[in-house]
């Protein structure tokens, strides 16, 4: 265990020496760039020119990625300060950096909510929350989501965020103490709750209800499928938050914690400050796992990316915002859905709505 010593401040110091983040950072940073930059920007052109049929969904898939590339453009400062250990590029650039991170995990989060939601509404009352489910309120939910997030990510940059030490300048390091139980504590404490558990708990909560609705038996041939395609999006949704999210989210708090030293304990530091920078590069790898949520989930967005759209034109008008049908009994369909088909046909229920 690293001794005790006491800092310039007259605080504990348990002489912890985390620089191996640095390399960390530079490498995953690098191969983040590369992949969420070829992968998000064709994502985005499949979503603005290649796909025919545009709903709420590929709204919220739309704005993911366009969270994800405004991280990514930021990534190659990134890389040159972990590899110089120096920030040369001022205090302005470092705030739109350290913005542009927060937009990107938190807005991740609130983007792959607000899907699941989506899908929850779609399954569970497909009737009934067709005046909900538009592209109007899709766009409304989108834009509170950036405001959230951008706001969020502004008020981490009321203060300086560049530090000088040792003929270096550091970018949202070395903060005080003061600085960390004044603002930061506060600020996180408040992204902790809006950005990490509330979509958490949405998302367990919306899945949960869904997988039960699938265990009720199908009678047609194409419910199969979609049950697959419903899966593969609650398990991929579920494996983003469960590797990215989760560590990360768990960390910054228990870093919060040692860094006001309202857990004054060397070990305890020592884990925090170690597991950190890791979980930290497994957030920021959400940029090239979000557009597997684009390709496998999606069934419009396989085919136009690899078909250009052909195929994918005109709809019948009496199947709203379908991508491709799905036909349940009336006795498969949630309860809301009894009273339209009770007279004993099948009812098409939209592949896109899942």
């Amino acid at each position: 265990m690293a001794s005790l010593v006491i800092n310039e401040t007259g605080m504990e110091d348990c002489g912890i020496d985390d620089s191996f983040k640095y390399d960390l950072y530079a490498a995953v940073y690098s191969v983040v760039f590369i992949l969420g930059l070829i992968t998000n920007c064709a994502a985005l052109f499949v979503f603005c020119f290649r796909m025919k049929m545009r709903n709420e969904t590929t709204m919220f898939m739309t704005n993911l990625a366009l969270s994800d590339l405004v991280f990514v453009f930021t990534l190659p400062f990134k890389v040159f300060y972990n590899v110089n250990q120096n920030w040369p590029f001022g205090d302005g650039l470092c705030k739109v950096s350290g913005t542009a991170f927060i937009t990107n995990i938190y807005g991740s989060m609130l983007f792959l909510t607000c899907i699941s939601v989506d899908r929850f509404l779609a399954i569970m009352y497909p009737f009934r929350s067709r005046a909900i489910r538009t592209r109007r309120n899709a766009a409304m939910v989108c834009a509170a989501v950036w405001l959230t997030i951008v706001g969020g990510g502004i008020s981490v940059t009321f203060f300086s965020t560049i530090n000088s030490k040792h003929r270096a300048t550091t970018c949202f390091e070395g903060f005080s103490k003061k600085t960390w139980k004044t603002y930061l504590s506060k600020i996180t404490i408040f992204i902790e709750i809006v950005g990490f558990l509330f979509p958490l708990l949405a998302n367990l909560v919306c899945s949960s209800l869904v997988l039960r609705t699938l265990r009720r038996p199908v009678t047609v041939g194409h419910g199969c499928d979609s049950k697959k395609r419903v899966l593969r999006m609650i398990v991929v949704h579920l494996t983003i938050f469960i590797v990215c999210f989760v560590p990360y989210n768990f960390l910054l708090f228990l870093y919060a914690l040692v860094r006001t030293q309202a857990l004054a304990n060397c070990t305890v530091e020592r884990f925090a400050r170690t597991l950190y920078p890791i979980t930290l590069c497994l957030a920021s790898l959400n940029c090239c796992l979000d557009p597997v949520v684009y390709y496998f989930t999606s069934e419009s967005f396989q085919k136009s990316l690899t078909t250009g759209g052909k195929g994918s034109g005109s709809r019948p008008p009496s199947i709203p915002r379908s991508d491709t049908e799905t036909m349940y009994t009336a006795q498969n369909l949630p309860s809301d859905t009894h009273n339209v088909a009770s007279n004993g046909k099948e009812t098409t229920i939209s592949d896109s709505q899942l």
